[in-house]
C-alpha cells in the first residue's frame, strides 16, 4: 500500500521542519536561551516519532521496488522465489507502516500529555455503590503506581463502610490524559455484595469524570468571581479537622461551579486543591464552547449514574469485562481492578482511532 501524494507531501514538509528545528536548537544564540531551547525541543520532541517511521517507510518502499525489479529481471527460479518472497515481506511491512503513519497525522489532543482530574462518585445502589466506587479508586491508583504517576487525593467524602460517595483525585505523570480520557462514563458493576446475607446478584453504578489538569497561566479565575466558605471538616482526621475550620467551600459565582476540600488538615493545603479542582472544571467548559466536544462530552458519559446508562460493565459471576464502545469481552476481571488497564484501553483508543480514519483520505 502506497501513500496518496498529498500525504507523502505533509510527511516530507514534517521531516523539513525536523531538521530545521534541529539547526535551530545548534545555533549559540537558542543554545544560551533556555526558554527558547525548551520550546524548539518540544517541538522536536513531538515530530520525532513521525519522522522515524517515514523514514522507515520511505526506506521499505525503496527496497519493495528494488525486489519487485529483480524478480523482474532475474530468470534463475530461486532467485526469483527468493525475490518474491522478499517482496511479499516487504508489502506487509509497508502497509504496516502506511497505517501508523496516517494514525500519527491524526489531529493531536492538546491534553494528551497532561496530568489528570478524576471525579468518581457513586452512583445508584446505595452501599455497594459506594464500595464499587472504592474499587474504582484503588484500580486507577494502582494503574497510576504502575505507570510511575504520583497520586494526590483532592477531595473525599467516605460513605462509612470503606466506601466513597465521591472522591476527587489528581494522577500526575506524562501521558496521563491520554491514556485515561476514555476513562470517562458510568460504570456498572454486577455482583453479590458484601453487605447481601441472601447471595442475591445486585446491579450498583458509579460515575467517572476525567478532565486535563489546568495551570494557572490557563484559567485565570478573578478574585472577585469567587465565594469562598470556611467551615469545621468533620470526619476524620483527628481533633484537629474537627475542631478548627479547616475546610474550604468555593462557589464560582458565574457559572455555579461548587468545589468542596476537606480532607487536609491545613487550610491553605485544602483551598490550593480545591482551586485545582475549580481550574480543572473552569477548563471544560471552556473547552466546550471552543470545540463542543469535552466538557458536551463528559456530561454525555457521565449521565446521571443510573443503572440503565453504562459505558462499562464488571460482572463478577462472569469474571467478564464489557465495554460497550468496543465488540470485545474481557474476561480478566481480577486484574484489570488489580490496575492491569492497558488492554482494555487499547482497544478503545484503537476502536476511536479507527473511526477517526474512517474519515482521512486513504
Amino acid at each position: 500500500m502506497e501513500l496518496r501524494p498529498e500525504i507523502v507531501s505533509r510527511l516530507e514538509g514534517a521531516e523539513a521542519r525536523y531538521e530545521e528545528l534541529h539547526e535551530q536548537m545548534a545555533q549559540p544564540e537558542v543554545a544560551t536561551d533556555p526558554a527558547r531551547l525548551r520550546q524548539l525541543a518540544k517541538e522536536q520532541s513531538g515530530l520525532q516519532e513521525l519522522v522515524e517511521v517515514f523514514r522507515a517507510y520511505r526506506e521499505t518502499t525503496q527496497a519493495l521496488m528494488d525486489a519487485r525489479g529483480l524478480f523482474e529481471e532475474t530468470a534463475e527460479e530461486e532467485m526469483k522465489e527468493l525475490a518474491r518472497e522478499e517482496a511479499e515481506q516487504l508489502s506487509d511491512r509497508q502497509e504496516e507502516l502506511g497505517n501508523q503513519l496516517k494514525r500519527l497525522l491524526l489531529p493531536k489532543d492538546p491534553n494528551d500529555e497532561k496530568d489528570v482530574i478524576v471525579e468518581i462518585r457513586a452512583g445508584a445502589g446505595g452501599d455497594e455503590a459506594g464500595l464499587f466506587a472504592a474499587d474504582l479508586f484503588r484500580m486507577y491508583t494502582r494503574y497510576a503506581e504502575a505507570k510511575g504517576w504520583r497520586t494526590e487525593v483532592l477531595s473525599s467524602n467516605e460513605s462509612g463502610i470503606g466506601g466513597f460517595k465521591e472522591i476527587v483525585f489528581q494522577l500526575k505523570g506524562k501521558g496521563a490524559y491520554s491514556r485515561l480520557k476514555y476513562e470517562s462514563g458510568v460504570h456498572r458493576v454486577q455482583r453479590v455484595p458484601a453487605t447481601e446475607a441472601s447471595g442475591r446478584i445486585h446491579t450498583s453504578t458509579a460515575t467517572v469524570a476525567v478532565l486535563p489538569a489546568a495551570d494557572e497561566y490557563e484559567v485565570a479565575v478573578n478574585d472577585a468571581d469567587v465565594r469562598i466558605d470556611v467551615f469545621h471538616a468533620g470526619g476524620h482526621g483527628g481533633q484537629n479537622v474537627n475542631k478548627v475550620a479547616t475546610a474550604i467551600r468555593l462557589t464560582h459565582l458565574p457559572t455555579g461551579l461548587v468545589v468542596v476540600c476537606r480532607d487536609e488538615r491545613s487550610q491553605l493545603q485544602n483551598r490550593v486543591k480545591a482551586f485545582s479542582v475549580l481550574r480543572a472544571r473552569l477548563l471544560a467548559m471552556e473547552q466546550e464552547k471552543q470545540e463542543q466536544s469535552l466538557g458536551a462530552t463528559r456530561r454525555t458519559q457521565v449521565g446521571s449514574g443510573d443503572r440503565a446508562e453504562k459505558s462499562r460493565t464488571y460482572n463478577f459471576p462472569e469474571n467478564r469485562i464489557s465495554d460497550k464502545r468496543i465488540d470485545i469481552n474481557f474476561y480478566t476481571l481480577p486484574q484489570t481492578l488489580n490496575g492491569d488497564l492497558d488492554p482494555l484501553i487499547d482497544a478503545v483508543a484503537t476502536t476511536e482511532q479507527a473511526r477517526q480514519l474512517e474519515t482521512q483520505p486513504a
